[in-house]
């Protein structure tokens, strides 16, 4: 199986030894994303921003690979504090409106202290 190594200018560079997501086969898996704007490099502030924006740069991602929002088949949320969980449905709802991949969401500290969510995925694609 041929393993390749997927990167975006689109989405923030890792900040450690791992990849922004790695192509496997069929099947994309996506490192974790944080809110952070690609522009500025700095991480949003406000839980719905940084939410918004790790999406966004998943999706960028997706893209990059030659994937598809539809193609996404799951999502781990990590969240800092689970009074964030009702806020994280309204913008995982508005975000995926009628495609509803697996999802999982864990109450953990992500690795930035001022990160409210973290988000990473897997995806399938059909050749």
């Amino acid at each position: 199986m041929v393993r390749e190594v997927v990167y975006t200018e689109k989405a923030p560079k890792p900040v450690g030894p791992y990849s922004q997501a790695i192509r496997c086969g069929k099947f994309l898996f996506i490192s974790g994303q944080l809110g952070i704007d690609v522009s500025t490099g700095r991480l949003l502030e406000g839980f719905e921003e940084q939410a918004k924006k790790a999406f966004q740069n998943i999706f960028a991602i997706l893209e990059s690979a030659g994937f598809h929002v539809e193609d996404l088949v799951k999502i781990t949320i990590y969240l800092k504090d689970s009074e964030y969980f009702k806020r994280m449905n309204r913008v995982y709802e508005e975000i995926f409106k009628n495609h509803r991949p697996t999802r999982t969401t864990v109450i953990a500290s992500p690795p930035v202290e001022e990160a409210l969510i973290e988000v990473d995925a897997v995806a399938y694609k059909e050749d």
